[in-house]
Formats: C-alpha cells, structure tokens, sequence
C-alpha cells in the first residue's frame, strides 16, 4: 500500500509517528503538517518517487574552538532538521527547492569552484559533488524541495545541516548506504571550506552527520576518534536563547582565534596547539608574552583546559555524575567568556550575551550556562530544570522576544533517510 502523505494518514502510520516522535520529540501533529505541506509542494513541481531525508542542526555541549587546532568537543544534534522531499533524476543535475528561496540548479558535470558561487548553496553542491568523485563514489541527479525550522543564525549550523543532506542523499540513493557518518562530515566540511570559503572546523557536520551525543577527538582530523554518548539527565530542557547582534562582519574576529593559537603551536615547531607540550606551553609565558599578546596566550590557555574539561565531562556522562556535568559545562563557559574572549565582539558595546548570561546566572532552575558556538554575537545555551523551564523561557522571551527562545532535544539520528514505510 502507498504511502500517502496527507496529515490524516500520517498520523495514522506507525511508522511516521515512531519516526516523528524519535526526531522531534511531543508535537507529531504539527510534524505531519510540515511533512504534508513539503510533499505537496514538491509535487507540484516534480513527478515520481518521494523519499523523505532530514539532517538535524545542533548543539556544542562543551569544546569551544578546540577543533580546529586538533582538539576535543562534545557536541549533540537536536530537535531541528533541514527536511527535504527529494526525487531521483536520470539527469546529471541536483536541484533544491526551499521554500521561500531561489531555486538551486546545478550542473554536476561541471564541479570547478565559481569564485561567484562561494557563500552559497550552488557552491555547497558543487563542493559535496566534488568530495564524492575525488574518493571514488558515485554521485548523480535528484530533485530535493525543503524546508528548515535550524534557525539561521542561532549557532545551530544551517550551512552544515545543507551540506549533511546533500551528503546524505548521495550516498543513499547512488553508493547503497556505505559511507560513513565520519567520512560525509568530512566530505560536509570540504565543501564548506573550500566551495562554499568559511573557514570552519569539523565539529558541526560530525553534530549533525553522526546524531545522538557524541565525543569527538580531532588529533587526527581525517580519522576522528568518535565514540556516542547517552545523555540521561532527563530532568532538564536544553534552551538556545538568541541574544541577537550580527555575525555579517564577524569573520576576522573568528579568524583571529585560530590564528592566534596556530601562532603560538608555530612558536613550538608545531602547527597546531595540540601537539604542543602543556607543560612546556606554561613554562614559557614569561617568554611568549615579550612576543604574542596576553590575548593569544589566555586563548592557547583555553584550548589546553577546555580539552581536559572535555575528558572530565565525558566521564561524568558515562558515571551518571549529573552535578559534575553541569559544572563542567558552566566551567566551560566561563573560559570562553574570561579567556577566549568570544562573548562580546571587539568595539560593540550592546554585549548582548555578556547580558544573557548574567540573567541566567541570576535565575532560578539554571543547571548551567555558557555561550554557544562562535561567539561574538548570537547565542548561549542554558541547561535548566524541568521545574522551571517555563519560567525561564517565558523570562528570556520577555527580554529577547518569544521567537529567539528555543527549547529542544537531542535526536539520535544523523543526516538519513527517514522509513515512513507503510501503513501497518
């Protein structure tokens, strides 16, 4: 029997309610009316089969900026997707539709970079194509119409989640499943350096390609160590408060961050801070700080402690020490802000994430708080009780309006294809 994709008999299939609730957590009745409404629209533009993908946006639970310099990070994904309602094509063409926005059409026998294209979806494309026949495995056309609910601009990874998809769909429909999650991160981030020109680490396409809650050891970064954690502490809502300030002008101050410490492993022999000896790190501040700011040396700090509170966090999820694990986190934050100096950007002082976590501080049910993401403008992420969750969101909402307050879950599943199979 077909599937139908009418809300009605969505939320008559088992298999979408199982697979709706996995995903999004309570509302499967407002899932099935994105699912109609996407399926509906893309069939209005294209004939035949419909499969349905998602990749989710995410979260850094800890390990801020540590992988770009061969770090560690604990990162999970989350209860947003990048839903897609894709048809195969015989041509040798990929082309999205999102709701809202230009249609996307590319060539896949043309994969050279197009200077014009970089910061855009054409080069995401382009980039994940190009990743895909460089290691061998095939690729070939579809037709993708989608729609996202990961808030662009809210440190959840909206590029990441593209890149994910693409990557997902290729390998289902053209190599059988049989690429890893690791390996389509990676193919994720070669397309977002060097089509797509944002200097970005691993960490948000590893989030999103693997699900779940995830360790992720970079020392090696075309071999992570990964290893999937189960997060228990159910007795807490996961909060991403959008403080606002724009991150249009950002790029050197993130830039900067990586330079800095890459500057100081440079003083060492090393290109990257990982393969430096903390020890000898610590022995030199007296020499570095004739040489490098005291700002590249507070960040090379960070680095070196922000590993350690990786590893002390990992245990802590492991041993079920809930106490120790929001420490952990709040800890984290506090580096981030005192050290990485990533909690406000240089010459703005409206600070609105400075202000979002002395409010968080100051309020009732908060396990524990830190900036999320790059920082500089955006975000913070807050672990608060159940008991007063919805105080807190009903407090931040008044502060930063009601559609900049985000409660969500963490989802097990990486960028997949979603079995809607049959009605049972």
């Amino acid at each position: 029997m077909a599937i139908l994709y009418d809300k009605k008999s969505l939320l008559e299939n088992n298999k979408f309610v199982k697979t709706a609730t996995a995903l999004y957590g309570g509302n499967v009745e407002k899932a099935a009316e994105r699912y109609e409404a996407l399926a509906k629209a893309h069939k209005e533009n294209v004939d035949g089969e419909i499969i349905f993908y998602s990749a989710s946006g995410r979260i850094e639970v800890i390990g801020n900026h540590t992988d770009h310099n061969n770090g560690k990070v604990l990162c999970a994904a989350v209860s947003v997707d990048l839903l897609a309602c894709v048809t195969p094509l015989a041509e040798q063409k990929i082309i999205v539709k999102s709701l809202g926005y230009p249609v996307v059409e590319v060539d896949i026998r043309d994969l050279d970079i197009h200077e014009e294209e970089k910061g855009g979806s054409f080069a995401l494309v382009r980039g994940v194509c190009k990743a895909f026949k460089d290691r061998g495995y095939n690729i070939g056309g579809f037709y993708a119409t989608t729609v996202s609910d990961v808030f662009k601009g809210a440190g959840m990874s909206s590029s990441a989640s593209f890149e994910v998809l693409v990557s997902a769909i290729l390998d289902n429909l053209y190599n059988g499943d049989s690429i890893s999650a690791v390996e389509k991160a990676i193919i994720s981030q070669y397309a977002e350096n060097v089509y797509f020109g944002k200097p970005s680490g691993l960490m948000d396409q590893s989030a999103i390609a693997l699900g779940g809650v995830s360790y992720i050891d970079f020392k090696d970064p075309a071999n992570p160590q990964v290893e999937k954690l189960d997060w228990d502490f159910d007795d807490s809502t996961v909060f991403v408060v959008n403080c606002g300030g724009d991150h249009c002008n950002l790029t050197p101050q993130y830039a900067a961050i990586r330079e800095e410490m890459e500057a100081i492993a440079k003083e060492f022999g090393e290109e990257k801070l990982r393969f430096v000896n903390e020890d000898e790190f610590y022995m030199s501040i007296p020499e570095l700080k004739n040489k490098f700011s005291g700002r590249a040396i507070l960040r090379a700090m960070h680095y070196f402690e922000e590993n350690e509170r990786v590893e002390v966090l990992r245990e802590a999820i492991r041993n079920g020490d809930e106490e120790l694990a929001y420490d952990v986190i709040s800890a984290s934050g506090i580096s981030s802000y005192q050290k990485l100096q990533n909690c406000y950007a240089e010459g703005d002082p409206s600070e609105p994430i400075p202000l979002a976590l002395a409010l968080c501080g100051a309020l009732e049910g908060v396990l524990a708080y830190r900036v999320h993401g790059g920082g500089f403008a955006g975000t913070i992420l807050a672990f608060v009780d159940n008991e007063y969750a919805d105080d807190f969101n009903e407090f931040m909402a008044h502060t930063f309006g009601d559609a900049n307050v985000y409660r969500l879950k963490i989802r097990n599943e990486g960028g997949t294809r979603l079995d809607l199979g049959e009605n049972d």
